[in-house]
């Protein structure tokens, strides 16, 4: 049996990594990629805007765009007159949820690593490469803080979400949000604004920290913090440094929204006054990150209020370019989701008139409907939230039973209500279609036409004149995010071949004594596969070797010694420190 499993170990320890290589990128863009990659060229614009619109696939768009057109009068959205073409949004292949996916449907963090760093990852990674020792990724934003500028993030979603935590963290899977709020206090962006505060405050103060809450941490480093839209609004032009959390979670949907709650364009004018005061421009990511939550539930009239809300945020970054003269500014989306369709049913029609005949969104009511017993109370539940008088018994009992999602009642809930206003959804899930990028000013040279979602980051850092390669190299001296075990008693445990080459180790199989060695400066670590003992110059190391699932795994304890550094293991990020 031993043997057997050795021989596991063998192929796992000497196995080489292979990633693969995709080449849908138009050859314009290829050009383009390859240019920056290799100098950094005077910048053309001294400010960057990047707006994402999570979840905004074309269907999305034109609903907004329908919605303005045949209710309001109005026959465009603030996007449409920037169109410049399409980008392409597949990740890595990886796994997902212990799963293991193509990449051809990405999630938020794997597309916002490419439109942040110009790097392709699996789905969950924020900002690291696609390995058991995954390096970190810099974004142009990190590149930005380098060269002076000031930096931004604003969101309606939680600020430690995959979206804007592509920008200014890096973690091997996007949920550990507690470690991406700590890492914002070591990125030295200026301006964080979004919802999420249950990340910066400890369980004991209700919020979702294990060890203490952070707040005390950003008021010393200088940030002002606010909470509501009066605050956020007495934060001056000069204030340098600010923390808007408007939520313990994402900020809440534009119908739910109270006066206390600022929209994405306030948020976006706010953040905008105090970057633009530094003299040396700045650089700034804005998402309107509920136009997903919105579609995974497949909340329709929920999605055409956040992508209003998302172009009034456009309008305020336009605004601000036009007027400046100096600055660029890129729209696009890491994916589409809900599979949303405008019609249904063989029906060439759409019941817009009822688009806006919702009070609030369908969050607002989930829990009311999970609570309710009867037939009637669902009734009572709809009519007092939507147009639906006539709801009938087979709806009703449809939305008590749920739609066999985990969004449940609530699901069944958006179900109905889609079915009435002629919508479809293929699901509660992302797809893989196109996106649509929008821009101005010199970057829109960069980005027109058939792109890959890598050339946004590619284009951007150019258009400012940032170096991704050189920060990257300087966050890659510093840190490696490795796969890792916890044993029974506690102790973290390595993959010994992946982290041991990350860190510049030869790693060896000797089939005649059957032993693997890990040489570094002549020094040399030697472990026997049949014993698990470990040994380096010759003498007992003082530990031994784990094998799990064909894997041979070392204590950090291994490296340090066989490096003479003095290696530490971050837990809270996951992440080994090198210097």
């Amino acid at each position: 049996m031993r043997k057997r499993v050795n021989q596991v170990v063998l192929s796992s320890i000497l196995a080489l990594s292979v990633l693969p290589i995709n080449a849908a990128v138009a050859a314009d863009a290829v050009k383009t990629s390859e240019s920056a990659a290799t100098t950094v060229q005077a910048p053309a614009s001294k400010n960057l805007i990047v707006l994402i619109g999570d979840g905004m696939g074309p269907a999305q768009v034109s609903a907004g765009r329908n919605y303005l057109k045949y209710e309001k009068g109005i026959d465009h959205l603030n996007l449409d007159s920037i169109y410049v073409g399409q980008a392409t949004t597949y990740a890595d292949r990886g796994e997902d949820g212990g799963t293991i996916v193509s990449g051809v449907v990405t999630d938020s963090a794997s597309a916002g690593t490419a439109f942040a760093t110009g790097n392709k990852t699996y789905n969950a990674g924020i900002s690291v490469s696609n390995e058991d020792a995954s390096k970190p990724y810099a974004s142009v934003v990190e590149a930005a803080e380098k060269k002076g500028k000031a930096t931004g993030l604003v969101t309606t979603a939680r600020i430690t979400h995959a979206t804007p935590a592509v920008f200014a963290s890096h973690v091997r899977n996007r949920d550990n949000e507690n470690a991406i709020a700590s890492q914002y206090l070591e990125s030295g962006v200026d301006v964080l604004f979004g919802g999420g505060s249950d990340f910066f405050t400890s369980k004991e103060e209700k919020g979702k920290r294990t060890d203490k809450t952070i707040l005390g941490d950003f008021e010393a480093k200088g940030y002002k913090i606010v909470k509501d839209t009066n605050a956020l609004n007495s934060l001056s032009a000069t204030t340098g440094k600010a923390l808007g959390l408007f939520g313990k979670s994402h900020v809440n949907y534009t119908p739910d929204r109270t006066e206390d709650i600022p929209s994405l364009a306030q948020m976006t004018s706010k953040a905008i006054d105090i970057l633009s005061q530094d003299k040396n421009g700045f650089v700034m990511m804005i998402e309107g990150g509920r136009i997903d939550h919105a579609s995974h539930a497949n909340d329709f009239p929920s999605t055409v209020a956040e992508v209003l809300d998302f172009d009034a945020a456009v309008k305020v970054a336009l605004d601000f370019a036009k007027k400046d003269g100096n600055t660029s500014v890129v729209i696009t989306a890491d994916h589409e989701t809900g599979g949303l369709s405008l019609a249904r049913d063989n029906i060439y029609e759409m019941n817009m008139d009822l688009w806006d005949k919702q009070k609030n969104s369908s969050e607002f009511i989930a829990g009311k409907l999970k609570a309710a017993k009867t037939v009637d109370e669902v009734k009572a539940i709809v009519a007092a939230n939507t147009w639906i008088n006539d709801l009938t018994d087979e709806e009703a009992q449809y939305i008590m039973k749920g739609d066999g999602s985990s969004y449940a009642q609530e699901g069944a809930y958006n179900a109905v209500v889609s079915k009435r206003m002629l919508i479809g959804w293929s699901g509660h899930g992302h797809s893989g279609v196109d996106v649509g990028v929008w821009a101005y000013g010199p970057i829109k040279e960069l980005v027109k036409g058939q792109i890959d979602n890598t050339q946004i980051a590619k284009a951007s850092a150019q258009v400012v004149g940032v170096d991704l390669e050189g920060t990257t190299a300087e966050l890659q001296a510093k840190h490696v995010y490795p796969k890792f075990k916890v044993t029974r008693d506690n102790a973290v445990l390595f993959p010994a071949k992946a982290v041991g080459e990350s860190l510049g180790n030869k790693v060896v199989w000797n089939a005649q004594d059957r032993t693997v060695s890990l040489e570094n400066a002549g020094k040399k670590l030697v472990v026997s596969i049949d014993t698990l003992s470990v040994t380096l110059d010759g003498a007992d190391a003082g530990f031994k070797a784990q094998v799990d699932n064909g894997t041979l795994y070392l204590p950090l304890e291994a490296f340090s010694k066989l490096s003479g550094k003095a290696l530490t293991w971050d837990a809270l990020s996951e992440r080994i420190v090198k210097l």
